[in-house]
């Protein structure tokens, strides 16, 4: 409900969406955006602080490379956890507070982590650093809910542009961090950020206030059913899952392909990860891409380019130019289908965008949970050749659910008609 007190400028709800109070002096949606952009990249960032420092973990620790790698399979578990647990509470409680609350659970996850005093405590509590980092996926529907139609696509680009951001500069900053103050300190530093955000998402989001009423118990059931009535948001689910899964097999075993076979220090390290944040650059384009009505052309598109880049990543491993190439189109070819993926559940049921994202996101971070949890056996029997073989495998998985979708399919031939004596 508006109040006279209430600054015309600030988002304000649509029919279709759930009420949004824009709350606080001088509030604009650009500045909502930029914070909703910030936040997400902040608290993903959690997932994948651990990929570059698994050699630094495993030495630390005792443990060996196989053992160490197990750290981003448990991160990616308890994420899916907190995806299928935790984030369907966005189409049930305040959206702010929820967010904000959730983030200072994490900051004290990563307080523990970064003092952690053997493998398997550090290992517990980055699962717990999982399941709480799903900040990002309880803000991504919010800024759906505060975008018209037609805008949606851009909007919604605009802040994956600061989660992909998240995800591709958090090696880089883990390693240059690891390099100069030792492996712990990342973890000092995100609990700090984790707490400023928390601050931040209290004082600049507008209060979002569901119209969902249901229990805890009867909301959890609607989200199955939304899995079994809602084709369109299960095979975006999977081919999602599949070129997740290629991208963390990607990352998880390129960290000892760089030190082992082009014996780069932990700043090489991090100068390599660099490369990846080109990637969020394709955020924007691909949800200006889907407003425009080319979603189907290029999810196709998407997918290929994820192919070709494993192929030369998979060819060019002697060389590093080509080994970065191929994780750069990689990068793009992921953040582009999963915007434009998202566009597509988005519109499914506008009523119940948090649990749609939370079937979405959950299938997503399972195909990268087990992906990575195979990705230490292959390295270590098949080398670089067989990871990238099985990350394009998962590529040409997406595809065929693309072409079954998509393509027409040739219908069996009428039987001729015989004339009558």
């Amino acid at each position: 409900m508006r109040t006279r007190t209430e600054r015309p400028s600030a988002p304000t709800a649509t029919p279709e969406r759930s009420p949004v109070e824009p709350t606080g002096p001088g509030r604009s949606l650009r500045w909502v955006v930029l914070t909703l952009a910030f936040a997400c990249g902040a608290s993903v960032a959690n997932l994948y602080y651990a990929q570059p420092l698994l050699g630094l973990l495993g030495r630390s620790f005792g443990v060996g490379q196989g053992t160490a790698t197990i750290v981003v399979t448990a991160t990616q578990i308890g994420y899916a956890l907190g995806l299928a647990l935790l984030l369907p509470l966005g189409d049930l409680l305040e959206n702010r507070r929820l967010a904000s609350r959730t983030l200072l659970l994490t900051a004290a996850a990563l307080a523990v982590a970064a003092f952690a005093p053997d493998f398997w405590v550090f290992l517990a509590v980055s699962a717990l650093i999982g399941v709480t980092s799903v900040v990002a996926q309880i803000l991504i529907p919010l800024a759906a809910h505060l975008a018209p139609e037609e805008s949606r696509g851009r909007l919604v680009g605009q802040v994956m542009s600061g989660l992909l951001l998240g995800i591709m500069l958090a090696r880089s900053v883990a390693s240059f961090a690891a390099a100069a103050w030792g492996w712990r300190s990342i973890y000092v530093i995100s609990a700090v950020v984790m707490l400023l955000t928390s601050i931040a998402l209290t004082k600049v989001l507008p209060v979002r206030r569901p119209a969902h009423t249901a229990r805890y118990g009867s909301l959890l059931a609607s989200v199955g059913r939304l899995a079994r009535t809602e084709p369109v948001l299960i095979r975006r689910a999977l081919t999602q899952a599949g070129m997740f899964g290629a991208f963390t097999a990607y990352w998880t075993a390129v960290s000892y392909e760089l030190v082992d076979r082009h014996h780069l220090s932990q700043g090489g390290v991090a100068v390599f990860a660099l490369v990846g944040a080109a990637g969020a650059a394709s955020a924007p384009v691909a949800g200006r891409l889907g407003d425009a009505g080319h979603g189907v052309a290029g999810r196709a598109t998407a997918i290929l380019l994820g192919l070709v880049a494993m192929l030369i990543a998979g060819l060019g491993v002697s060389h590093l130019v080509l080994l970065a190439l191929g994780g750069i189109l990689l990068d793009f070819a992921v953040q582009s289908h999963q915007v434009l993926g998202q566009r597509d559940i988005y519109a499914l049921r506008p009523d119940a965008r948090a649990r749609i994202n939370s079937v979405y996101m959950t299938s997503i971070f399972l195909g990268g949970a087990a992906s990575s949890a195979v990705t230490g056996p292959v390295y270590e029997t098949w080398g670089w050749s067989g990871v990238t073989i099985m990350a394009a495998a998962l590529m040409a998985g997406g595809l065929t659910i693309w072409a079954a979708e998509h393509l027409p399919r040739r219908r069996p031939a009428a039987a001729p008609v015989r004339p009558r004596p």
